[in-house]
């Protein structure tokens, strides 16, 4: 099984030396090499079978290394292919880079040099297979919704996000911003028997106490200065249907008071009058603060909390699902460009996955959505990312902090662990620690 895994490398040369040097050079590192000298040999062996790299020396007869590569791009598409060149070649050997050889190796070459150039060449080889992987999967995440992911956690929370959309349950969506907590909402919306009823948004953080007030429940003429008409507010609005109240944890005591009084009657006041009115929505609301924390501070009511959690959904940040980088790298790439055969270069590749992602899904949507207008013939380079994310790459080890050093570990330990007691065991904590920080950690 291991030999199988290795990476099938073709040496074409008609210099039998050259050939018989590379392929114990090769060999070395663990490349399972085919060589032969006859270039017509090698158009029917990359009919037979696929090869990772080839290394094609320029000049031979009857047929030159640029045919043969021709032939090879258009046979074997994914297979990297090197031109071998002599001293003097080089301006022939950037013509072949131009019809899509990844490079050249000039003779003579040193032993060792051509082992760190092969293995460079590989890594170039394994990131544009790992790109064009994740191309040909978005077909298929694309269509939960726009939330695009592969990540294990993240598909459970859209499968239960879907089963409970029917419901008329109330929901807390919990997550850093820019993880995708308004997707979520929307797709619970648009999965529910209440899709064919208003969808009204409403962020808690952006308006004063006064004023949200107002939008949420509506105000009656003379309420205040400047109300000079009654006006419905975003509950009466979204009569028979739902409202998505993001940072629920900005509501003001009194706002919150009120909301649990939608939630538990289904009634409340316009500002400004006495006369109750009923309404029916569906509550779903977002949160990226510790709402937990905040009962424990005071700030937020237990009784609140718990009517709007129902259901909670807690989302992931990026860091967390590693997996997912490249993938809406490349989702992102082909959604802001005009076409769709957009790519992404392999360093280009290397700094996304090294970089942390503090604000998620949404920075590395800003990133493409600039990378994408600077980028030259629909490639993203290196150059096209922001200087903090080129940087990533002189510091790919990110020191991490307390608290994701503790998570990492007590993970680790609940896998190797039999059972919950033997991991608080091991971690020298009671069970009940044990079981509030796993909650805490969504472990």
């Amino acid at each position: 099984m291991e030999k199988e895994q290795r990476p099938r490398v073709l040496l074409v040369d008609d210099e039998p030396n050259i050939l018989k040097t590379m392929t114990i050079c090769l060999e070395e590192i663990n490349m399972k090499v085919t060589a032969c000298k006859q270039p017509q040999q090698a158009l029917e062996l990359i009919l037979k079978q696929p090869f990772d790299l080839a290394f094609i020396d320029l000049k031979m007869q009857p047929i030159d290394g640029l045919t043969l590569l021709e032939e090879i791009r258009k046979y074997a598409p994914s297979t990297t292919v090197v031109i071998i060149t002599a001293h003097g070649s080089v301006e022939s050997a950037v013509e072949a880079m131009k019809k899509g050889a990844y490079h050249y190796l000039q003779k003579p070459f040193d032993y060792l040099e051509l082992q760190i150039f092969a293995k460079k060449v590989l890594e170039y080889h394994q990131l544009q297979q790992e790109v064009e992987r994740y191309r040909e999967q978005l077909s298929y995440w694309a269509e939960t919704n726009d939330i695009v992911t592969r990540n294990k956690d993240m598909l459970e929370k859209i499968q239960l996000a879907r089963q409970i959309a029917p419901s008329d349950l109330s929901v807390l969506i919990e997550g850093e911003s820019g993880t995708g907590k308004e997707l979520f909402a929307e797709l619970i919306y648009q999965s529910s028997d209440r899709v064919n009823k208003p969808f009204v948004k409403i962020n808690c953080a952006a308006l004063p106490e006064n004023l949200l007030e107002s939008e949420l429940f509506g105000h009656v003429k003379g309420a205040f200065t400047g109300a000079i008409k009654d006006r419905k507010g975003r509950f009466e609005l979204a009569d028979g249907g739902t409202v998505f109240l993001d940072e629920i944890g900005s509501l003001s005591p009194s706002l919150q008071a009120k909301l649990l009084r939608v939630l538990q009657q289904k009634e409340f006041e316009r500002l400004g009058e006495s006369v109750t009115r009923k309404v029916d929505v569906r509550i779903i609301a977002a949160t990226n603060t510790d709402l937990e924390q905040a009962m424990e501070e005071g700030t937020f009511r237990r009784d609140l909390f718990y009517r709007l959690n129902t259901v909670r959904i807690k989302l992931l940040p990026l860091r967390e699902r590693p997996e997912d980088i490249l993938l809406l790298a490349q989702y992102f790439a082909e959604k802001f460009s005009d076409s769709k055969d957009v790519k992404i270069a392999p360093d280009a590749v290397k700094a996304l996955k090294a970089y942390h992602w503090r604000g998620n899904v949404r920075e590395l949507e800003n990133v493409i959505k600039r990378a994408v207008i600077l980028a030259k013939n629909n490639i993203i380079e290196l150059t096209d990312l922001p200087e903090e994310v080129r940087f990533a790459l002189q510091n790919p080890q990110r020191l991490l902090s307390l608290e994701e050093m503790e998570k990492q570990h007590i993970r680790k330990v609940l896998q190797t662990a039999s059972d919950l007691n033997e991991a608080a065991k091991i971690l020298g904590i009671d069970p009940a620690t044990l079981w509030r920080k796993r909650k805490r950690y969504n472990l």
